[in-house]
């Protein structure tokens, strides 16, 4: 209820709106298809099967515009900074797969993201001034509403049903998105995204756009709730949806699960049958589909015959019947008299099962299993109100991830960093070396809410915290295990060393080394403009303005750029990544041994000698350190040419 009187118009409105749902768009009477409707005759101009929606094409521009910000360290947010390969990022996350695109190049085995599900209620970015200069983008971010979002020029808007283009404002924010992460996805790597009934139909349609409709893999319905809600006007809403797409459909194939004591305890071995348990399956099969070789009288080893019910033939043709039964694979009871059938052995079934489209609550949990898991490492409050289990994420990571490879699983809506949480349990439980990048706006908490009271001032930190406690938590259950572990193996020490005993403590050990070597911590990078002063295009004859531009060729380093953070920013946009090992030599940086060297301290000829003793692929220096020794530039462009070094100064 707005407060504004009902209008002869609206009343039109609403009265079409009865009759003819179909010509109504985002709220708004769409023309062409009422006039189409009505049966005018109508040419649509470009008449073709595609999505398309208000500001596609802006916000195929803002795919398109490159960035020039860069990720900057910081450790002290971090845990474990310089071993630990998992990466938390803070910062708006088109702008970070962005930075991400040259390091991160066809290097994620998967990607799964559980963005804004469009409800009405969602605050996100999404863009809408395209050609705005960076200084007003600047002014206009910062102020918010009573509500804690920003105002309605700021940076996050709330995408109310009411707004004229509300389905386009969602698909404006997720297209961009969508197309840089099938970028960072390996030619066999896989993208999970979870969305409700608000936006799936929109969703499915730019994913096929995206990822092409052929590199679709299924859509997986997830039982979210265990209880029916009674306080609804229609459904009591259960589930959520997965979608499933390829990089390349072909050269993806997800994992089998693995079978449960369940599937197992259906095989049982009554004939004491050398080969095993097995379980008994129907000898038959559906008359139309047999041939006529499949029709017979099946004589039992004792003599007694059998025909297969009506309508029915069996599975295997006589010759092939009788080679079963030679084979004792074919089961006619304890008797010997009961119906044949099928001997199914558990050693020839596959090690596992394959996935169904529908996951059951009891099978990888729901939400209220997630707000306690939650609750558990926010035992003060509970900072989020529908975070995924853990148990929805290790289910997605088992069908796509294997333990032994340091394959990169990529979150860019980290939320409560259950992804990271979810990576870190199953590596301890499989002893995988599965890496994370979490990416996460420092989206303002509302001041109402826990995690405001609880003094968390945006998302960012209270996902930072989430995976500081779970890793904590981790930790402390690894040590129990080991203790144990440590107890099993001192008692087998005291055994008589048999071959069986030696196995048995030799694996134990090694089981200690995989849990001694999981990998809990994460380093911390944000989003910040460059360490570099920026070109930028001056309007009119502002004399001034193009001084203070000339001295870019000067001294391009901006005012309040660090060594470290230059390392980092040059070492992204050289293609290397964030794991990348960083050497400090008196004078120079070693990326990763003599795949790249970083001048930028100081420039002598003892100390480019010593780089190119080095071997270095390419090499960067800072332009500044040859300032007023042109001598030594130039021969230090020679000697680097002729040493095969790709040399290249900023």
């Amino acid at each position: 209820m707005d407060g504004k009187s009902f209008t002869p118009v609206q009343e039109k409105i609403d009265a079409l709106r009865q009759v003819l749902p179909e010509v109504f768009s985002e709220g708004k009477v769409d023309w062409e298809k009422l006039k189409a409707t009505l049966g005018e005759n109508i040419n649509f101009s470009n008449e073709r099967y595609v999505l398309n929606w208000a500001g596609k094409s802006d916000a195929f521009k803002v795919l398109q515009m490159p960035t020039a910000k860069t990720l900057l360290p910081a450790k002290e947010e971090s845990i474990n900074f310089d071993e630990t390969e998992n990466i938390f990022i803070e910062g708006d996350n088109l702008e970070v797969l962005k930075v991400l695109q040259k390091s991160y190049f066809n290097k994620v085995k998967m990607i799964y993201i559980d963005p804004p599900y469009n409800t009405g209620s969602d605050s996100f970015i999404y863009p809408d001034k395209f050609s705005e200069s960076k200084t007003d983008y600047q002014k206009r971010v910062g102020d918010k509403d009573e509500e804690g979002y920003m105002i309605k020029d700021g940076m996050f808007k709330r995408n109310s049903k009411e707004n004229g283009q509300y389905h386009s404002n969602w698909l404006n924010m997720m297209m961009p998105r969508l197309y840089l992460a099938k970028n960072l996805l390996r030619q066999d790597g896989v993208i999970f995204v979870s969305i409700d009934d608000n936006e799936v139909h929109n969703l499915r349609l730019l994913m096929n756009e995206i990822f092409g409709e052929e590199n679709f893999i299924n859509t997986i319905t997830w039982e979210k709730r265990y209880s029916p809600q009674n306080a609804v006007q229609w459904f009591s809403e259960s589930h959520d949806f997965i979608l499933v797409y390829a990089k390349i459909k072909d050269t993806w194939a997800p994992n089998l699960l693995e079978r449960s004591e369940e599937m197992n305890a259906r095989y049982r071995n009554l004939d004491n049958d050398h080969r095993g348990e097995w379980k008994a399956t129907d000898a038959t099969a559906q008359g139309g589909h047999g041939t006529a070789s499949q029709f017979y009288e099946l004589t039992a080893p004792n003599g007694k015959t059998f025909h297969p019910p009506t309508g029915r033939c069996w599975v295997y043709t006589e010759e092939r019947m009788q080679e079963m039964i030679r084979d004792n694979r074919v089961w006619f009871g304890s008797s010997g008299d009961s119906a044949p059938a099928i001997k199914r052995f558990l050693n020839e079934v596959k090690q596992g099962v394959a996935c169904q489209t529908i996951w059951k609550y009891e099978e990888v949990g729901h939400n209220q299993e997630g707000k306690k898991e939650i609750k558990v490492l926010f035992p003060e409050a509970v900072p989020f109100d529908t975070p995924k289990p853990t148990r929805l994420i290790k289910r997605i990571l088992q069908l796509c991830t294997s333990q032994s490879a340091n394959e990169i699983v990529l979150d860019f809506f980290a939320g409560s960093s259950t992804t990271a949480d979810a990576v870190m349990q199953l590596n301890v439980e499989d002893g995988g070396r599965r890496n994370t990048i979490s990416v996460q706006l420092p989206d303002i908490c509302d001041e109402k809410s826990d995690a405001f009271k609880m003094g968390y001032e945006t998302i960012a930190e209270i996902s930072k915290e989430r995976i500081r406690r779970a890793g904590k938590k981790i930790g402390e259950e690894i040590q129990a295990k080991i203790k144990t572990i440590e107890s099993e193996i001192k008692k087998l020490q005291g055994e008589i060393p048999t071959e069986e005993t030696i196995e048995k403590i030799s694996g134990l050990k090694s089981k200690i080394s995989n849990l001694q070597y999981q990998d809990l911590g994460f380093k911390v990078l944000k989003l910040e403009d460059s360490n570099f002063k920026q070109w930028q295009q001056i309007e009119g004859k502002d004399s001034k303005a193009l001084a203070e531009q000339m001295k870019l060729f000067v001294d391009p380093v901006s005012e309040n750029a660090t060594i470290e953070n230059m390392v980092f920013e040059l070492l992204l946009k050289s293609g290397k990544d964030l794991n990348s090992t960083i050497e400090k030599n008196d004078n120079f940086y070693k990326i990763n041994g003599n795949e790249l060297i970083l001048l930028l301290e100081k420039a002598t000829q003892e100390i480019v000698d010593a780089v190119i003793n080095e071997k270095p692929i390419k090499v960067i220096a800072l332009d500044k350190l040859f300032t007023g020794n042109d001598q030594l530039k130039t021969n230090t462009v020679l000697q680097m040419k002729d040493a095969g070094i790709e040399f290249k100064t900023i």
